[in-house]
């Protein structure tokens, strides 16, 4: 095998002869061992600032390798969603499977489908490969609010995703609609919730106390809390970076206490460093750990 590369120098003589400047070596091809690999099913935001955007720059972020199946394209900005569009269930399938028949899947992070079909199809998909650990995003409503998909598809998720993931991970008001509370505490939405999942990391920052508290609730009884300074700000794109970074972590071998923690840090320091990059919410600075220091 040969390496081509191009060379330019800084004061270039005219050619004579054949074209000048293709440098041609026999140095070897560096190869580099495999970034674990990501399925995500996740919707496609334009703005940049969530969906599978987000979920590409946390999971590249953790040193993963994202491979983004998308469920549904919306129309949506920094300010909020104004519309989406749920894509048909064999397109769904035969992105993903491509995935899964060419790479070596080591999680699936799961994030918008916007409608009750597109449930059915992802329960499909994950039955066929029930060894995957999943990281459940319930999408429901964007940063500024606007529906991502009618409540049923969140009590839909609830009844066969559920079930199916390692761990979910709601905010509050979303842990809200799941578990048909509506003004539930995250301790009492746990109590309805964990019945059928594993895990679940219930999301605090949506209220207005000055230290943010998240949730982690097993089904084995523990309960652990870890805690953040609240920031200014709202921002686009956080409950995505969160489930990605989580996500990434498990696809590691990372056990599942440590990579809640360590998602939620990098989560929150990529808040830190947020960018306004539009008229509306902050984005997350998705950055490698190294450069958030």
């Amino acid at each position: 095998m040969i390496d081509v590369h191009f060379s330019r120098k800084k004061n270039p003589s005219p050619p004579s002869g054949p074209e000048k400047g293709l440098v041609v070596s026999s140095r070897a091809m560096t190869i580099y061992n495999s970034r674990p690999v990501v399925l995500c099913l996740s919707g496609h935001d334009p703005s940049g600032g969530a969906g599978l955007q987000a979920d590409i720059e946390a999971l590249l972020a953790q040193g993963c390798h994202a491979a983004p199946a998308v469920t549904a394209l919306t129309v949506q900005d920094t300010v909020n969603v104004s519309d989406f569009r749920v894509l048909d269930r064999e397109w769904v399938l035969a992105q993903a499977n491509a995935v899964l028949n060419d790479s070596t899947v080591a999680a699936v992070k799961l994030g918008m489908l916007g409608s009750l079909e597109m449930v059915d199809t992802v329960v499909e998909l994950l039955q066929a490969h029930p060894h995957l650990p999943l990281v459940c995003d319930p999408v429901l409503r964007a940063g500024g609010g606007g529906r991502l998909g009618k409540d049923e598809v969140g009590y839909a998720m609830r009844e066969r995703l559920l079930p199916l993931s390692k761990i979910a991970t709601p905010n509050l008001p979303e842990a809200r609609i799941l578990a048909e509370l509506p003004q539930g505490s995250a301790d009492e939405c746990a109590a309805k919730l964990l019945p059928f999942v594993e895990h679940l990391l219930i999301t605090g920052g949506h209220g207005d106390e000055q230290e943010i508290h998240n949730r982690l609730y097993s089904r084995d009884g523990t309960t652990r809390t870890f805690t953040c300074q609240r920031l200014p700000g709202s921002y686009h794109g956080s409950g995505c970076t969160l489930a990605s970074a989580l996500a990434g972590r498990l696809a590691l071998g990372q056990d599942l206490v440590s990579a809640v923690e360590t998602a939620l840090d990098y989560t929150w320091r990529t808040l830190r460093d947020a960018e306004q990059l539009g008229k509306g919410q902050f984005v997350p600075r998705r950055l490698p750990l190294d450069f958030c220091s």
